[in-house]
């Protein structure tokens, strides 16, 4: 559970997080945006005009078409802030890159990668008091699709309770002829690797989660159902519960 004082980090950090202006290329908008849904969604959304925009961005990405990956914590660079003295606690990480009164770096384009390489080579643009705190040699960063710090311990259960439900399509409808019940359904469910890495499965109407609405009566008397919709849903750092759901 999250103490008092940390309480009083989150409100103080969110109310210096630099979604509102101030980034200096238009590349690096990307960056301060996930690190607020990142921060804020741990922190339940907290009430506040960044939170709100963080939000926002956060279910745009599930609004179909395309449907995204609604945090791509991968634009978050956490591994930007270097004290060699700290204790490596991952949350006191995550708030020193976030809030140590410096502007966040963006990505300008850099060398073109090797042929057949998945990842894209970027040069990390860092004010000249945040560069001296990076170990020497990380002027150049690899990009990818995961979080560039570990983040396997369970203060980041709350990235890897994200589930992404997209119904692409269920229609449940009575054959006239033989009263036969024929379903027919597409479900994607999007999920959170241990280190932030995001993935398609596929699914069914039955794992959809009980907060869900449009399908409760799929296979009970056969109704007439025609449904599409993406679902979000996830746990907050002290556990707590929240979910959207976007109907097309």
């Amino acid at each position: 559970m999250l103490s008092s004082t940390t309480r009083i980090l989150f409100a103080a950090a969110i109310g210096t997080l630099p979604v509102l202006g101030g980034a200096k290329h238009a590349s690096a908008q990307s960056y301060p945006i996930d690190c607020a849904i990142l921060l804020c969604l741990s922190g339940g959304w907290p009430a506040s005009v960044p939170c709100a925009r963080a939000r926002a961005e956060f279910i745009r990405r599930i609004t179909p078409w395309p449907v995204e990956p609604p945090l791509q914590i991968w634009r978050c660079p956490m591994g930007a802030s270097y004290h060699p003295n700290g204790d490596g606690g991952h949350r006191e990480r995550l708030y020193d890159a976030l809030f140590d009164g410096t502007p966040l770096p963006f990505s300008l384009p850099g060398s073109p990668p090797q042929r057949g390489a998945d990842s894209i080579w970027t040069i990390q643009s860092l004010s000249p008091d945040r560069s001296r705190n990076l170990p020497k040699g990380l002027a150049l960063h690899l990009a990818q699709d995961r979080a560039d710090i570990d983040i396997s311990g369970p203060e980041f259960n709350f990235v890897r309770s994200i589930r992404v439900y997209d119904v692409r399509y269920a229609q449940q409808q009575k054959n006239g002829r033989d009263g036969y019940c024929a379903r027919i359904a597409t479900v994607l469910l999007g999920t959170y690797g241990v280190q932030g890495d995001f993935t398609w499965a596929p699914t069914s109407p039955a794992d959809l989660p009980e907060a869900h609405v449009g399908l409760e009566r799929w296979g009970e008397d056969c109704p007439g159902i025609f449904h599409r919709s993406v679902f979000v849903d996830w746990r907050d750092y002290e556990g707590n519960y929240g979910y959207e759901q976007v109907n097309y």
